[in-house]
């Protein structure tokens, strides 16, 4: 293995990991990466408290420390717990100054990042993010988190395809509710995924989804699951109150840990562009995206078994949280477009 600017072979490493769910799977090829090119040191993955169940049980991390920093109180305690753990390394991949910060004032010998976002000085190096006329230019995030490792000079794969893992009760708890859902082994099922922690604008109707389920009932002899998560569950139950099919709504039975292997049951998954679309693809499930305020160039890789839809407004992508218009980017998408999407896919199943 050759590094680059590494003068010191690490014992300790800490990654700071992505804040978004779908951007923490989109990670886990650099995490493979730093894993396989330090197999004897202690990586510390720092995620924050709702992202854990993410990573839990995968081969990257020998330990998990949730990162809260959005107090000065918060930060201290952070930096405290940090530097006791004396790491030689630090590897940033969020872009934010406050993760560098954190980094610096652990102690750690070398941090390696994106040079952006004024932190420059606080880094040991890292690569620039490509630019054009100036502007930072979107792209896929499993190649913007990769580049950190070639900057480095890392051993690097070549296939940048994302990876989950869950354990056996994990497994044993998803069995178990699906038989009190009524899901037997040979049923085929989808699944639905209405919500997204980034805000309303990446949301579909509700009524669209409702009448989604009823089509779906229509084509497939399939059980419908309807995944939601803290905050969204009033959202499921408006679609199962607007809809005649009959939809199983997990609700709270099922968090982002659990969310694994039931995505993985599933023949096909239909959601917003946000996390979930992510796991459908590290298990390999087709998905039919619907998305609108969100670039899809930073998404741009491993779609063989997805399809993106989206309308090219002139005020797309604006990426807001809210939308101050008339949501056309997600409402023009109709139900019958992703019935057939999903059925295009189904096909070559």
């Amino acid at each position: 293995m050759t590094t680059h600017n590494l003068q010191i072979r690490p014992q300790t490493i800490l990654v700071a990991c992505p804040n978004w769910v779908g951007d923490v799977v989109m990670a886990t090829p650099a995490f493979d990466c730093i894993r396989q090119n330090f197999p004897d040191a202690r990586v510390i993955g720092l995620i924050r408290s709702y992202a854990r169940g993410v990573v839990e049980d995968g081969p990257w991390f020998d330990d998990l420390m949730v990162i809260q920093d959005k107090s000065l109180a918060e930060m201290r305690k952070a930096v405290s717990q940090l530097r006791r753990l004396k790491p030689d390394l630090a590897v940033i991949l969020p872009n934010s100054f406050r993760s560098a910060l954190i980094a610096r004032l652990s102690g750690a010998k070398r941090i390696y990042g994106y040079r952006r976002n004024r932190r420059t000085a606080m880094l040991s190096g890292g690569p620039d993010p490509w630019r054009n006329n100036g502007r930072i230019t979107p792209r896929p995030m499993v190649e913007y988190y990769m580049e950190i490792c070639r900057w480095l000079k890392f051993d690097t794969p070549s296939n940048l395809k994302p990876r989950l893992f869950y354990s056996g009760a994990t497994h044993e708890k998803c069995t178990r509710l699906l038989v009190k859902y009524g899901i037997r082994p040979e049923d085929m099922v989808i699944g639905l995924n209405p919500g997204a922690r980034f805000g309303s604008s990446k949301c579909w109707p509700p009524d669209h989804f409702a009448r989604l389920a009823e089509m779906i009932s229509q084509h497939w002899n399939c059980k419908i699951l309807l995944f939601t998560g803290p905050g969204e569950w009033d959202l499921g139950n408006r679609i199962s109150e607007l809809s005649r099919a009959e939809i199983i709504n997990t609700g709270p039975d099922v968090d982002l840990n659990a969310l694994k292997p039931f995505i993985q049951r599933c023949s096909l998954l239909i959601t917003n562009d946000t996390g979930p679309r992510h796991y459908a693809v590290a298990f390999d499930v087709p998905v039919v995206v619907i998305m609108g305020p969100t670039d899809p160039r930073y998404t741009d890789a491993n779609l063989e078994k997805t399809i993106v839809l989206r309308r090219d407004l002139i005020c797309a992508p604006c990426h807001h949280k809210e939308c101050a218009l008339h949501h056309e980017c997600m409402a023009e998408i109709k139900p019958e477009e992703v019935v057939q999407a999903a059925a295009n896919l189904l096909q070559k199943q």
